[in-house]
C-alpha cells in the first residue's frame, strides 16, 4: 500500500471511531467527550503506523515527543483529533490528519477526514484543485476563538468577508474544495496541526506558507509552528503583502 493510500485509510478509520466514539458517549459532557476521542483515536492510530510502517517514527499530539523523530528519514505527524472542542460540542468542523514527512523532501503524503462530511481528501487523487464558484466578495477563514489581531485589516484590504470557523484541517479543506479563498491563522499551532492540510492543500495546487511569507519546516526540535495562510495562488502575493504593511 503506498504511503498516500495509507495515510487515506488511517485518517479514514479514525474518523469512523470517532464518530463511534461520539454516538455512544450520551451522557458526556464536551471536555469528557473530547478527552475520549484523542485518547481513542490517537490510540488507533499509532497501533496502525506501529503495524504498517514499524520503521518510521511518530510525531503526534497526543503522545509523547521521540527524539529518535529528529535523526529519523520518516516520521508521521498526526493530529488524532483536531478540532476537540468543536468534537466536545458535536458540531461539524472537526477533522482527523494525518502527513507523512520525509527528510530532504518534507511533507510528502498526507490525508485529511472531515467525518461528519464523510469525506477523506489526500495526496495523490486524480481529481485535484479547487472550482471557485461566483460570488462578489473574497472569503478569508479564521479561526472562531482566536483570529489573528490584523485579519480584519487585512480583510478590508481586499473588501473581503471574514468567516469563522473551527479545526485548520476543516478550514484548509473549505480551501480546497473552493467554498473559500483563504485561510489566514497567527494564534498559535503546532506541526500536527498544519502537516495533513498544508499537504493536500499543495497537492491540491494551492500556496501554503507562514504569514511572512517564509517556508512551513517540518520536524523540527520544537513542533511549535504559530502560524499559517493558505489561499489560492493569486492572492498569495496580495495577502502576504497586506499583512506585512498591516503587521508594520
Amino acid at each position: 500500500m503506498s504511503d498516500a493510500r495509507l495515510a487515506a485509510r488511517l485518517a479514514g478509520e479514525a474518523g469512523d471511531l470517532l464518530l463511534r466514539v461520539r454516538d455512544e458517549a450520551t451522557g458526556a459532557d464536551a471536555r469528557e467527550l473530547g478527552r475520549r476521542g484523542d485518547a481513542e483515536s490517537n490510540a488507533l492510530l499509532v497501533r496502525l503506523l506501529a503495524e504498517h510502517r514499524p520503521d518510521d517514527v511518530v510525531l503526534s499530539e497526543e503522545s509523547a515527543d521521540d527524539p529518535a523523530r529528529l535523526s529519523a528519514a520518516r516520521v508521521w505527524i498526526v493530529d488524532p483529533l483536531d478540532g476537540t472542542r468543536e468534537y466536545g460540542l458535536r458540531r461539524s468542523d472537526w477533522t482527523v490528519h494525518v502527513a507523512l514527512w520525509q527528510v530532504g523532501l518534507g511533507i510528502t503524503d498526507a490525508a485529511v477526514a472531515e467525518p461528519d462530511r464523510g469525506l477523506v481528501t489526500a495526496t495523490g487523487e486524480k481529481s485535484r484543485g479547487s472550482t471557485r464558484p461566483f460570488r462578489k466578495r473574497t472569503r478569508i477563514l479564521v479561526s472562531d476563538t482566536r483570529p489573528p489581531e490584523f485579519a480584519k485589516k487585512v480583510a478590508d484590504a481586499f473588501d473581503a468577508e471574514l468567516v469563522p470557523m473551527g479545526s485548520a484541517g476543516a478550514k484548509t479543506m473549505a480551501v480546497v474544495r473552493g467554498e473559500a479563498d483563504a485561510y489566514l491563522h497567527a494564534g498559535g499551532q503546532y506541526e500536527w496541526d498544519s502537516a495533513a492540510p498544508v499537504g493536500v492543500a499543495r497537492a491540491a495546487g494551492l500556496h501554503a506558507s507562514r504569514v511572512d511569507g517564509s517556508e512551513l519546516v517540518y520536524n523540527r526540535a520544537s513542533p511549535y509552528l504559530p502560524d499559517l495562510l493558505v489561499c489560492r495562488p493569486e492572492l498569495a502575493r496580495p495577502i502576504l503583502t497586506a499583512i506585512a504593511t498591516t503587521v508594520d
